[in-house]
C-alpha cells in the first residue's frame, strides 16, 4: 500500500518524525524510543510486543517453565500488567535512570528464582525488538525511520547488559538474525507452548473491549506465520480472514494518518493497580513475599552503607 507523505495527512503529523530526525540515536535513544512506542505508535507497539511475547511460547524449554509457575492461567490479568508496567519503568526516564536501574533490578530478582540459560534470555530480549519493528513495519501509519529501529535497538541492548545477557547483537539486523536462526533450531510443538498460547489469547481478550472480544481469538490466529502457528499447536486460519484482518489493519494506518500527533505520552492503564502501583507490587504473587524481603534488605544495607 502507497503511503502518502505529509501533505496528504494532518499538518503537523509528522513533527515528532522530524524531531526524532534532529536527534542522534547513540545519544538520544532515550527520547527517540519514548516518542516512537509512547507518541507515534503506542497501540502498534503494543500489538508488536504482544506477538513477541508468543513467539516465545513456541520454545518448548521456555514455556514449560512458564506453564509450571501457573501465572498465565491464574493470575493472567496480573502478569500481563506486570510485564507491561516493568517495561515502562525500565525505560519512561531512560534505560539509564535511576527508576530504570530499579526497574531492572526488580526483574532480575524475579528471574533469579529460575535456572534460565543465557541463549534463552538472549532469545526472549531479541522478540521485544524485532516485534515491535515488524508489526510497526508491517501495520504503522507511516515507516519507522532509520534513528527509531537504531534507538530501540540501542535501548535494547542496553537493557540486555543490565540483566547481565552476554553476546549481545549492537545492530538490529543482528537481533534478526539471532531471533530467525533460534527459531529454526528451537521452535517445536509442545502442549506447555498451546497452553501458554490460548491463556494468553484469553488475557488478549479480557482486555479488549467487549463488543471486539468474541472475534479476538481468529484475528490473532489469523495474523500469526506458519511456523509459529505449528510450534504453538493452533490451527490455522482461512486465507481470506487473514487478508480480511491484515486489511484491515492497514485501513487503520490510512485513517492514523489525518489523526494530530499525540502530546501526551501513552502510558498502560492496568486494572490490576487501580490506584497506582509500586514496584514491590510487581512479580507473581508466589513469590512477592521473597522478592520484597530481598529488597528490604538491600535497602538497608545501602542505608548502612551511606551512613558509615
Amino acid at each position: 500500500m502507497r503511503r502518502p507523505g505529509p501533505a496528504l495527512a494532518h499538518p503537523r503529523r509528522y513533527d515528532n518524525l522530524r524531531r526524532i530526525q534532529a536527534l542522534d540515536p547513540e545519544v538520544d535513544h532515550d527520547e527517540i524510543v519514548n516518542l516512537t512506542a509512547r507518541h507515534e505508535f503506542p497501540w502498534d507497539y503494543l500489538q508488536g510486543t504482544g506477538i513477541a511475547f508468543m513467539r516465545d511460547y513456541g520454545v518448548p524449554s521456555i514455556s514449560r517453565l512458564l506453564h509450571a509457575t501457573g501465572e498465565f492461567e491464574k493470575h493472567g490479568i496480573k502478569r500481563y500488567d506486570d510485564t507491561l508496567l516493568i517495561g515502562e519503568e525500565s525505560t519512561i526516564e531512560g534505560i539509564d535512570s535511576e527508576r530504570g536501574h530499579a526497574a531492572v533490578r526488580r526483574l532480575n530478582r524475579i528471574h533469579g528464582h529460575y535456572d534460565i540459560p543465557n541463549h534463552e534470555f538472549a532469545y526472549v530480549l531479541a522478540t521485544t525488538l524485532v516485534g515491535p519493528v515488524r508489526w510497526i513495519s508491517a501495520y504503522g501509519w507511516r515507516p519507522l525511520d532509520p534513528k527509531e529501529v537504531a534507538a530501540m535497538t540501542r535501548v535494547t541492548t542496553r537493557f540486555g547488559e543490565l540483566m547481565g545477557i552476554k553476546g549481545l547483537p549492537s545492530t538490529y539486523d543482528g537481533y534478526l538474525q539471532l531471533l530467525v536462526d533460534y527459531e529454526r533450531e528451537h521452535f517445536a510443538p509442545d502442549p506447555a507452548n498451546t497452553a501458554l498460547a490460548e491463556a494468553s489469547i484469553e488475557i488478549a481478550r479480557q482486555t479488549t473491549a467487549a463488543p471486539a472480544r468474541p472475534a479476538v481469538r481468529r484475528m490473532v490466529l489469523a495474523l500469526m506465520d506458519e511456523p509459529l502457528l505449528t510450534a504453538l499447536g493452533l490451527p490455522r486460519q482461512p486465507d481470506w480472514l487473514a487478508s480480511a484482518a491484515k486489511r484491515g489493519l492497514r485501513l487503520r494506518a490510512l485513517a492514523m494518518r489525518f489523526a494530530a500527533p499525540r502530546q501526551e505520552p501513552a502510558l498502560h492503564k492496568a486494572t490490576t493497580y487501580p490506584g497506582g502501583h509500586t514496584l514491590t507490587q510487581l512479580g507473581p504473587l508466589s513469590m512477592l513475599d521473597d522478592l520484597n524481603a530481598h529488597t528490604h534488605r538491600a535497602e538497608h544495607m545501602n542505608r548502612s552503607t551511606a551512613s558509615a
